[in-house]
């Protein structure tokens, strides 16, 4: 089974979720007890998108969460670097392109707005994906960061960490395609730095007015920001 490492090489990163692809929407509904369909939800709500605006969904997936943000009337491009992903979500009624976070196929100021979900802790380079993102952002165009963080209350705090490397890899292992995927999901997201920390790294990505919001107790946040312009 493949799983990647916290190198996060773009080819075996990739693969991994190639190999997950089949079952990734039910198995990430299980593992986060449906919050998911929230999370996504308050993502199309802090990103402000609608009628008339292109918005790009970044590590979209299976484009479950482009779909979500198509409801705003905006015109929502869904983009991964995992084909197997892209071709899972194949009947979702969304564009779809194959793109890597670091090396964008698009040119400049084309979006108005662009998002990330659960997918910036696995680019090679988040740093230079944020700059990407700006770059391919209007002036004035917003940023929204929906990612994995750090529960603010310490109980919480102490019991997700041990569902993450305890919990996780067995549930996995019950409704996953490639449960050896979910062990280094659960490391990346240990490994992933708190919302203060993501907020100046977004911030020296160029990036301004940055700011965010906890979801779920912290086991969530929202990052948003604003292209300076």
């Amino acid at each position: 089974m493949s799983r990647a490492s916290l190198n996060k090489d773009p080819h075996d990163v990739a693969s991994m979720f190639d190999g997950v692809a089949r079952r990734y929407d039910v198995t990430n509904t299980v593992l986060s007890l449906g919050q998911d369909r929230y999370w996504r939800r308050e993502t199309r709500s802090a990103l402000n998108i609608g009628l008339g605006e292109a918005v790009l969904d970044l590590a979209a997936g299976t484009a479950v969460s482009t779909v979500e943000l198509a409801k705003s009337g905006a015109w929502c491009l869904a983009a991964d670097f995992s084909v197997g992903m892209l071709r899972a979500g194949g009947h979702r009624p969304v564009p779809k392109v194959a793109g890597d976070a670091t090396r964008l196929p698009f040119g400049d100021d084309v979006f108005d707005a662009v998002t990330i979900s659960f997918g910036l802790r696995n680019v090679v380079d988040p740093s230079a994906g944020l700059r990407e993102m700006a770059r391919v952002t209007r002036p004035g165009g917003r940023l929204v960061v929906c990612e994995f963080s750090t529960p603010t209350v310490p109980v919480l705090s102490t019991a997700y960490k041990e569902y993450l490397m305890q919990a996780l890899p067995r549930v996995a292992r019950a409704v996953s395609s490639n449960p050896e995927a979910y062990v280094y999901l659960a490391e990346s997201i240990r490994a992933w730095p708190d919302q203060p920390t993501l907020a100046r790294r977004i911030a020296d990505a160029g990036w301004s007015q940055v700011r965010w919001r906890n979801l779920t107790g912290g086991i969530v946040a929202l990052h948003a920001a604003v292209k300076p312009g």
